[in-house]
């Protein structure tokens, strides 16, 4: 299996799927070991505790620049032996030291159909935010991998979710997670981890 580490800032819905799908046998190929907060007050770091992965809190105002917020990060995942990391709702960017030592192996969740509401400030209620004013029909969710341009990665996979009439941007985002968020995201790590463990298995 694939050592897992799992980044967030906040109260970690798309951790716990993961946590749901790992318990339920459909991450064969992936083991949860650390859950990385920014956040000390994350709840997410309250689901990791119950479900037994370790947690670690890295926040970025505890270091003096985003230079040293990159080692403490990598450092961190390092420690964990982490293979492969998963952005779930984690609010800073990555640096170069982790983006060059886990090259092809971070993916992130966006909640919306990439390339539309997406890039640099666009997170949370905000993608919903824009997608309602401009009037979407359709919108959703994707897994993509994590390069040096935000929301820039090759895109894994995606899943479509209509807006509804009357929706707001929180009833929007709670469709998207549910219905989209939880199920591609175990379904793409899973995908990444068996990749990798078949391309060690054939050898050089």
């Amino acid at each position: 299996m694939k050592r897992v580490a799992v980044l967030v800032s906040g109260g970690g819905t798309n951790l716990q799927a993961l946590i749901d799908a790992e318990a339920a046998g459909k991450l064969p190929s992936a083991k949860l070991v650390l859950v990385l907060a920014s956040n000390p007050d994350a709840y997410a770091l309250t689901r990791a505790g119950k479900a037994g992965i370790p947690t670690q809190v890295v926040a970025r105002k505890a270091h003096a620049s985003a230079e040293a917020f990159d080692e403490a990060l990598l450092a961190a995942l390092q420690k964990h032996q982490a293979e492969v990391v998963v952005l779930a709702g984690f609010l800073s960017i990555l640096g170069p030291r982790v983006l060059g030592a886990y090259k092809g192996s971070i993916i992130n969740v966006h909640p919306s159909l990439i390339p539309s509401f997406c890039g640099e400030g666009c997170y949370g209620l905000a993608v919903h935010r824009q997608a309602l004013a401009r009037g979407v029909k359709v919108t959703g969710a994707t897994v993509h991998y994590v390069n040096e341009v935000v929301d820039g990665g090759e895109i894994l996979l995606q899943k479509a979710v209509d807006v509804q009439h009357g929706d707001t941007p929180e009833s929007l985002q709670r469709r998207v997670m549910e219905t989209a968020e939880w199920e591609i995201l175990p379904k793409a790590l899973e995908m990444v981890c068996a990749q990798k463990l078949a391309q060690e298995g054939a050898g050089p």
